[in-house]
């Protein structure tokens, strides 16, 4: 039952090859990423995991990172259900100049980069890939197809702020995750990305 409900998902109209390709490689960035902030995650202002998720992902090999990011969604969020902020960033989003560029030099600025024109190409792309991948409310979809794509480098430095992984409060969804990359165990981690696939859909129904 939860394959054929995965099947479905990843079947919808216009959510092609590439768009799913682009999606595991920045999953597998973001869960990088993860890795090298391991020691910083409880900083203030710094990007956020669950309890102890970090350390559990900074020894996971490049391959085991590989698996854990092929999900059908995204591993990490920019406040993307929250359509009335985004509806008012984007509105208010002007032309970038040299004052946007982020000041982050640890590639968080460049993965909240590669995010935004992800979220724009597939919120202009397919009816529901935003909603889809990224837990976008039907309204924010439109506000990013609306937007231009000269405005998002501008956006990049304010909204690194707010990069987190998806179901930030779930201990459990990312134990379970990194637990099952880090065994090999590809019919545990299929099972524990099928549960991610439902958090998923439970919370377009909110």
């Amino acid at each position: 039952m939860q394959d054929a409900f995965a099947g479905a998902w990843v079947r919808e109209p216009h959510l092609s090859a590439a768009m799913l390709g682009s999606l595991y490689e920045l999953n597998h960035r973001f869960l990088d990423l993860c890795a090298a902030r391991a020691d910083d995650w409880r900083l203030p202002a710094q990007l956020k995991l669950p309890g102890d998720i970090p350390a559990q992902v900074a020894p996971l090999s490049a391959a085991q990172r590989a698996a854990a990011a092929h999900c059908p969604y995204a591993l990490f969020d920019l406040r993307f259900e929250d359509d009335e902020y985004w509806r008012a960033r984007l509105a208010s989003a002007g032309e970038w100049c040299i004052a946007d560029a982020a000041a982050a030099l640890d590639g968080t600025a460049d993965f909240v980069r590669l995010a935004l024109f992800f979220a724009w190409h597939v919120a202009s792309s397919a009816a529901f890939a935003a909603q889809l991948f990224l837990g976008m409310q039907a309204h924010t979809a439109l506000a990013f197809r609306g937007a231009t794509l000269n405005c998002l480098p501008a956006l990049v430095a304010s909204e690194a702020a707010h990069l987190t992984a998806r179901w930030c409060t779930s201990n459990a969804y990312w134990s379970a995750l990194t637990r099952a990359a880090a065994r090999a165990d590809p019919a545990r981690l299929r099972k524990v990305q099928l549960f991610g696939l439902q958090l998923a859909a439970a919370s377009r129904l909110d």
